[in-house]
């Protein structure tokens, strides 16, 4: 398992933001659909009637950000409360111009970079794109998930990856 920009990618599978356990909320990308994982967004969008997708409220890293989350630990493990993981949104609009908002939980502990982030949305642009761009591209990400041993690479191999995926080879 590894993360790569906003995706996690296991054995294969793609999803947006964090791997889902139970009945926790998660996206997960195929080559059929966006998959919505969890207790209260359980669905399937095919494709062929997705014509935009973006996060939303993904943290992107900045001094600013990277205060208010070690003071937000800190309150929370000195209050004695659990911490959970920071969600963040991730917007469809279908072909009739309807927009579905589901919930994938962050997977990056720190946040993301602005790069990371910013090239994680053009590969999210990609996938809408076309059949074969999509399948193309999910192939990629899924192939380099299956042979990826030792967890996340660095960040500067991470953007490499993203660029490669997108299309546009660093």
């Amino acid at each position: 398992m590894a993360m790569v920009g906003l995706f996690w990618i296991a054995e294969g599978d793609v999803y947006v933001g964090a791997k889902p356990s139970g009945l926790a909320a998660g996206v997960r990308l195929t080559p059929e659909g966006i998959v919505a994982l969890g207790d209260k967004q359980s669905a399937f969008h095919p494709w062929d009637e997705v014509r935009a997708l973006t996060v939303e409220d993904a943290p992107v890293k900045s001094l600013k950000w990277q205060v208010g989350a070690l003071v937000e630990v800190a309150l929370t493990a000195g209050l004695g409360g659990l911490h959970e993981a920071p969600a963040m949104t991730v917007r469809l609009m279908g072909a009739d111009s309807e927009q579905t908002e589901l919930t994938a939980y962050v997977a990056a502990a720190t946040g993301y970079s602005r790069s990371e982030y910013d090239l994680s949305l053009t590969l999210l642009t990609r996938m809408t794109e076309g059949e074969a761009t999509l399948r193309t591209t999910l192939a990629a990400m899924a192939e380099w998930g299956r042979s990826r041993e030792g967890g996340s690479p660095r960040g500067a191999e991470r953007e490499t990856l993203l660029r490669q995926w997108a299309g546009a080879d660093a």
